[in-house]
Parts: C-alpha cells; sequence; structure tokens
C-alpha cells in the first residue's frame, strides 16, 4: 500500500512539474506577441494627437511631405519602402534558391564547410559596413554603367527608363538589400532542403531520374512552403533595414516611377529626422505614426505570407 502512495505521489508531483513548465513554456512563447501589441499601443497613442487632426486616408494617400505647412503624406514613404524592398527580394531570391540547392545537393562536404562559415560571417556584418561599400561601390556602378546602359537600350521599357542620371536610388538601394538578406534566405533555404530524407532521392534516382530531375520533381515540392518562409524572412529583414538603405537610396519624398528613380523609404525617414525639428507641431506624432504605419505593413506582410504558407501545406 505504501509504495502505491509512494508512485501515486511520484506520478502527482511529475503532473505538477509538467503542467509548471508547460505554463513556463506557454508564457515565454506568447511573450513576442504581448510585446508587439505592447509596442503597437505605444506608438498608437503617441501617434493619435496626428490621428485626430486627420484623417488616415488623407495620411496615407498623401502625396506631400511639408511640416512646415502641416502636410504629411506618407504615400511616397510607403511606396519608396514597398520599391526598394520588392526589387532586393527579386533580386536576391534566385541566386539565394540556386545556392542552396548547389550547397544542398551538389557541393562535397569540404565545400559546405567553408562556406557557411563565410555566410555566418557575412550575416554577422554592421549594417552600416553594407552601407559604405554601397556607398563607394554600387552607387558608382548604378550611375556610370548600368543608367547610361538603360538609358541607351532599355529606355523604352516603363520600369527602366531614367528619369534621372544619378547612382543613388531605388537599384543602389534594391542591390545593397539583395546582398544584406541573401545570407539568411540561403542559410535558411539550405537547412530545409537538408530536411528531405535520402531515401526519397535514392527511390527517384533509382527510377531512371536524373539528379536535377529529382531535385525538381522530389526535393523541391517537398520543401516548397520551407522556402517561402525562408523568402518571407529575407522580406521582412528588408522592410525595416535603415542605415544601409539611407545611404543609397537618394532620400527624397517622391512617388517613384523606375527603379533608377530615388526614393525615401519609412525606416530612413524615421532615423533621418527623429529628434529634429520638434518645435513643429505634430511632427514628433507624424515621425511615430511612420512607425506605426511600418509596423502595421510588416505585421500585414507576415500574417499573409503565413496564411499561403497555411493554405499550400492544407493542399499537400
Amino acid at each position: 500500500m505504501n509504495q502505491v502512495n509512494v508512485i501515486k505521489t511520484i506520478q502527482e508531483n511529475r503532473t505538477k512539474k509538467n503542467i509548471f513548465a508547460q505554463k513556463i513554456f506557454f508564457g515565454i512563447t506568447i511573450f513576442p506577441v504581448i510585446l508587439t501589441l505592447i509596442v503597437a499601443i505605444a506608438l498608437f497613442f503617441r501617434a493619435f494627437p496626428i490621428l485626430s487632426e486627420y484623417q488616415l486616408s488623407d495620411l496615407l494617400f498623401g502625396e506631400v511631405w511639408r511640416p512646415n505647412q502641416g502636410l504629411f503624406g506618407f504615400r511616397p514613404f510607403i511606396l519608396g519602402t514597398i520599391w526598394v524592398t520588392t526589387v532586393g527580394v527579386i533580386l536576391a531570391v534566385p541566386a539565394c534558391l540556386l545556392v542552396s540547392i548547389y550547397l544542398a545537393e551538389y557541393a562535397h562536404a569540404r565545400t559546405r564547410s567553408i562556406a557557411k562559415p563565410i555566410l555566418d560571417l557575412l550575416a554577422a556584418i554592421p549594417p552600416v559596413v553594407y552601407g559604405v561599400w554601397g556607398l563607394l561601390s554600387i552607387v558608382p556602378f548604378v550611375d556610370d554603367v548600368l543608367a547610361p546602359l538603360a538609358e541607351g537600350r532599355l529606355d523604352s521599357v516603363p520600369l527602366l527608363s531614367v528619369t534621372q542620371p544619378t547612382g543613388f536610388g531605388i537599384l543602389a538601394g534594391g542591390i545593397v538589400l539583395a546582398v544584406m538578406i541573401a545570407p539568411l534566405i540561403i542559410s535558411v533555404t539550405f537547412e530545409v532542403l537538408s530536411t528531405v530524407p535520402n531515401d526519397l532521392r535514392h527511390a527517384s534516382l533509382g527510377v531512371g531520374a536524373t539528379q536535377w530531375q529529382t531535385i525538381r520533381n522530389v526535393v523541391i515540392p517537398q520543401t516548397l512552403p520551407g522556402i517561402i518562409a525562408a523568402i518571407v524572412l529575407g522580406a521582412s529583414r528588408a522592410l525595416g533595414e535603415t542605415i544601409a538603405v539611407l545611404m543609397v537610396v537618394g532620400n527624397v519624398p517622391n512617388i517613384p516611377t523606375s527603379i533608377f528613380d530615388t526614393a525615401y523609404p519609412l525606416p530612413a525617414l524615421i532615423a533621418n529626422n527623429y529628434g529634429e525639428m520638434m518645435s513643429i507641431p505634430l511632427y514628433d506624432a507624424a515621425l511615430l505614426g511612420a512607425a506605426l504605419v511600418l509596423l502595421v505593413v510588416i505585421l500585414i506582410f507576415n500574417i499573409l505570407s503565413t496564411l499561403v504558407l497555411q493554405r499550400m501545406l492544407r493542399r499537400k
């Protein structure tokens, strides 16, 4: 009887410990959600003065940014953020996928052992270093090579027309962003591709498929949600990048019509102006409103991406 009581006591203790550990892990898991809500609420209250003064549609779709005259149009900054991020992701994704496939499927183990630390090193480089590199290398390259090429041969293509022959602009910012997010996308995609069991590869090769056919028809379909998740992570980082883009994008609040146009992303607006000219009425609230808009844009982007991933997983 005593042994039974001891066993029950041990089981009860284990159950209590499991419940306690479950609550701790749940709290740790829910903490980022709570922190995001706290940040969003704090930004909303700090931006409330301008939200109560102007209609939200006037702020989001206004095209003029003249705080001295009480004009706070966020549209050029929102479009600038979208343009630079889109160009960066478009430039990064194809190369990153090819590199990831090579490392996961073709490369020798020694090549992987060399490539992985280099990718980690690239991911750890401070953004300001990328910005200086873009300022010294990418901006002159765009100005001297790509802009004249587009002006002479590709000017009939709307997105490639050169309206201002300068190296500072969306293309330079996109190239810098592409290089910055590449290590993240490559690393995550490589890990995702490595999760595919070798038995599936051997089965495909065993029925006569080539290695590329195996990758295209077996490996990639199995890991497509993970690949999309890696791209989403890279795009999320690109959306919030500040210093590197700020140094090469031109920082002119206009509505872009070409990748060679200058732009002024939301993070650059906040970094450039917060703490200055606070004597202007509602200026502080406008900048914190821009931060709130950026947070909402990133949240919407991640939520939509999550929904797409879940739909793909259900189809599988």
